[in-house]
């Protein structure tokens, strides 16, 4: 892998191509080599794999699919079980989670991804970063983050999810610079923080790594769940975009228009209605290939998310491209009264509409066949007003058209939010067939 002093990200966009294509051709007799499922798929398509040279050859070779892996796991795994040394899991379509096996190279390459990300995002040796993501739970991500933070030679403190009055203990006592959490948690540490008279705007924190979450509209512009929290923190805010399947984070640099890719861990192609490259800047699903993975490479894997490429070199210096912020997942997309649009768009609202304590948005199929969204929220206080009424007023405002609303209690809205052996709070039922 390229050492910071050399790295492919500032060279010019044609090496950036050309080098990745050196690595797709080895990725490429990799799994031919040791992969069962690849190998079936080449013989099955009758794909010669030394006629796909070139990035735009990548359209000659079938997707793999999330149910792919669900049904055929252990025909992705490349290596020797003996050689798996750390085992995640990530969520399935079809249900049960899915595997993923990582052997030492893989977490040495993870640590890598995570180390060039935080750089990124500005941190250097001798930061301290408060870690406010699980370790535990088959997780990925929360391992990552930590072994990325070890390579760069910053400091860490594992506190874990949740619990504000640790969180802020933690920050009092350690004084760490750097958060990395869900960013809408950070309002609830906001909230902790003015119940409880700790002046947090003098607290040591002067950045914060969004995870899970995005923070920017597409302009790049923060969003409304950014602009609250900036309004009430002058702190500096990075958003970061990665998945389990795909190993990297594209993470922003100070000058927040977008994520930044790493060439040398993976491809990204965006892909559009007709399962054909769109053009640069065009909306379509990302679809990734990874490189340099020994355990569980993918190939051509569809994660389902919405995004853009942005090419134009970036004012830090990188060369290769950007993504935008997620405009939503392809399977979530919603059709409310003629208009188009993805979950995000409603958590923006809710997320940052004072009187609301959790809410879970529901999709059913009306009787008519057309989409209907019912939000069912919990108050975490009754207003003067109408709560309803106001609600689809700021609907409207925001997003053109109001879903149903529906008030429950906040205990019932959060065992729903939070059911048994789920890592990741459920804000998005889609009941649809």
């Amino acid at each position: 892998m390229e050492t910071f002093a050399n790295d492919i990200e500032f060279r010019p966009a044609e090496e950036i191509k050309a080098f990745q294509e050196q690595l797709l051709q080895k990725a490429l007799h990799y799994l031919a080599g040791h992969s069962a499922y690849y190998r079936r798929m080449f013989d099955r398509c009758e794909i010669r794999i030394d006629q796909i040279r070139h990035i735009e050859d990548l359209v000659k070779i079938p997707f793999t699919e999330k149910k792919d892996l669900q049904l055929f796991n252990e025909e992705f795994l490349c290596c020797p079980r003996e050689k798996v040394i750390d085992y995640v899991t990530t969520s399935g379509t079809l249900g049960d989670p899915v595997t993923f096996g990582c052997t030492e190279l893989d977490l040495q390459r993870l640590a890598y991804n995570e180390k060039k990300s935080f750089a990124c995002a500005g941190l250097r040796p001798g930061n301290i970063v408060q870690l406010m993501t699980t370790l535990d739970k088959r997780f990925m991500a929360g391992l990552a983050y930590f072994l990325g933070i070890r390579e760069l030679g910053a400091s860490v403190i594992r506190v874990g999810n949740g619990i504000p009055e640790l969180q802020w203990d933690t920050i009092r006592r350690l004084k760490p610079d750097t958060i990395m959490c869900v960013p809408s948690f950070i309002l609830r540490l906001i909230q902790y923080a003015e119940e409880h008279d700790i002046d947090y705007r003098r607290s040591s924190i002067r950045r914060i790594i969004g995870i899970g979450e995005g923070l920017r509209e597409q302009d790049f512009s923060l969003n409304l769940l950014g602009q609250r929290i900036r309004e009430k923190w002058d702190v500096q805010l990075f958003a970061t975009y990665s998945s389990t399947e795909m190993g990297a984070t594209f993470s922003e640099c100070e000058y927040g228009c977008g994520g930044h890719i790493h060439p040398e861990l993976i491809i990204v192609e965006i892909i559009g209605p007709d399962n054909l490259p769109v053009a640069d800047g065009e909306y379509g699903e990302i679809v990734v290939t990874t490189l340099g993975v020994e355990g569980m490479p993918l190939l051509r894997f569809r994660t389902g998310d919405i995004a853009a490429k942005r090419t134009e070199p970036c004012r830090c210096g990188r060369h290769s491209f950007r993504l935008t912020p997620l405009v939503g997942r392809k399977h979530n997309m919603i059709k409310l009264k003629g208009t188009t649009l993805y979950p995000p768009a409603l958590n923006d609202v809710l997320d940052n509409t004072a009187y609301v304590e959790n809410y879970v948005v529901v999709v059913e199929e009306s009787e008519a066949g057309t989409d209907r969204v019912i939000v069912r929220i919990g108050l975490k206080y009754s207003p003067e007003f109408d709560a309803v009424k106001d609600l689809k007023d700021r609907f409207r405002s925001r997003i053109r058209v109001a879903p149903e609303i529906e008030l429950l209690p906040v205990e019932e809205i959060r065992r729903i939010n939070f059911p048994v052996k789920s890592r990741k709070p459920v804000k998005f039922i889609d009941n649809r067939k």
